[in-house]
């Protein structure tokens, strides 16, 4: 099998992933009501519309694509931090404690493990290739996954200990990789 036909079809797992995520993400942040979910959903739109823009760009390999991928990609990470900036301040302002989430727990831990192995397959097609988008959607289906353990964590510690304040700081550590994955894009 080709590199090029490997990559694409990594992608496409990875599309397939994160549509069924946004669903069961957006269930469960409504019914938990949860910063955590919602915006690791978000992340998982994002992760969407990276996948999309990397098929695009892997259809011709032109470095214009190229630019236009990493720059769409980087304010797609610029959007989700604005959002988890005011949304987890005003959760811990306010005390919103939100609900316990039974299917987050399982759907974030089922996504870090796909979301690590696909970033790794994705590093090495990416290295393969030598393209420089690959490589770096790899990079942030890498990042999904850590996000995903992250809030698999806080949504643990809820649940079973009863810290509430642990999703919106969720919120913030997804934003910490949000603007460093939006500064790296928009470098690019």
């Amino acid at each position: 099998m080709s590199a090029l036909r490997r990559g694409r079809q990594l992608e496409v797992m990875t599309l397939g992933w994160n549509v069924v995520g946004v669903v069961i993400l957006g269930y469960a942040a409504i019914v938990a009501r949860s910063v955590a979910l919602a915006g690791f959903g978000l992340d998982s739109v994002i992760e969407i519309g990276a996948s999309t823009v990397v098929l695009w760009e892997l259809a011709e390999v032109a470095q214009t694509r190229q630019r236009k991928a990493m720059r769409l990609v980087g304010w797609s990470f610029v959007t989700l931090a604005f959002y988890l900036a005011v949304q987890s301040t005003i959760v811990l302002v306010v005390g919103f404690r939100p609900h316990h989430s039974p299917i987050g727990i399982v759907w974030t831990a089922m996504t870090a493990v796909a979301m690590f192995a696909l970033a790794e397959g994705k590093k090495r097609v990416g290295s393969a290739l030598d393209n420089p988008v690959l490589k770096a959607e790899g990079r942030v289906t890498l990042i999904d996954g850590i996000l995903a353990s992250a809030v698999l964590a806080g949504l643990i510690v809820n649940a079973f200990v009863g810290w509430w304040w642990a999703d919106p700081v969720t919120g913030y550590v997804i934003l910490y990789y949000a603007i460093r994955e939006a500064r790296g894009s928009l470098k690019e």
